[in-house]
């Protein structure tokens, strides 16, 4: 890497360079690239994009049906992405069937994305790693790769979320890949009140679905607690 790659890698993580996170559902992006996307936010510019509505959570809520949870999920992502100190215009939903992002076609998500990131002027884009257990999040890794082929211009990162969860070998995993350790400093306090504005994800508003999925206290602590952890995508 020569001096001016290593400049502007240091740069977006500082919030000195335009970023674009890529987030399967509504709260992964608070989760791994909160204090990031808060840096940006006050910086060079940040910005979401999530491909799924998020509502596959609750699936056995009566109160809550799939088009309700969604809009909801959505209301929350918007309020985390406030809470981060972005705007609005600043988060774009793409809606996609959560769960189900790997019968998508790519190739047309990949477009959309190019579409949006070339509207958007972003330098960097943050995807979920491949590591991650989630067929969601592979999708998204997948879809990332095609995004890299149309876009060799930008810099690909990607983002631990499950597998840094319950991968009991996750340091050793991911040592090759030579991860970046990035303390969320100052942005602490807004990226605890970013994942906090995910209640549906906290078991605070689906009362009714009681093998609904929670984040686990002990996995919101780790994630407030340590260092975000990013690597370039690997190929």
């Amino acid at each position: 890497m020569n001096d001016a790659s290593a400049t502007r890698l240091a740069g977006v993580f500082q919030g000195r360079e335009p970023l674009v996170v890529l987030a399967p559902h509504p709260d992964d992006e608070s989760l791994a690239c909160g204090a990031l996307l808060a840096r940006g936010f006050a910086g060079a510019g940040a910005h979401v994009i999530c491909l799924t509505d998020g509502s596959a959570s609750h699936p056995a809520s009566r109160q809550w049906p799939p088009d309700r949870l969604a809009a909801r999920r959505r209301a929350e992502l918007s309020e985390a992405v406030s809470r981060l100190g972005g705007a609005k215009t600043d988060l774009t939903w793409l809606g996609l069937p959560d769960s189900r992002l790997h019968l998508a076609d790519p190739m047309r998500v990949a477009e959309d994305l190019d579409r949006i990131v070339t509207g958007l002027g972003a330098a960097h884009v943050f995807v979920p790693a491949i590591e991650d257990h989630h067929a969601d999040h592979k999708a998204t890794f997948r879809i990332a790769l095609i995004l890299r082929q149309r876009r060799p211009d930008l810099t690909f990162h990607a983002y631990p979320v499950w597998s840094r969860w319950d991968e009991p070998d996750f340091a050793a995993m991911i040592a090759a890949r030579d991860p970046v350790f990035v303390p969320p400093g100052r942005m602490a306090g807004r990226k605890r009140a970013a994942i906090h504005a995910h209640r549906t994800q906290m078991g605070r508003i689906v009362r009714d679905d009681p093998f609904g999925f929670v984040l686990p206290d002990a996995m919101i602590r780790r994630f407030l607690d340590e260092d975000e952890i990013f690597w370039r995508m690997p190929a």
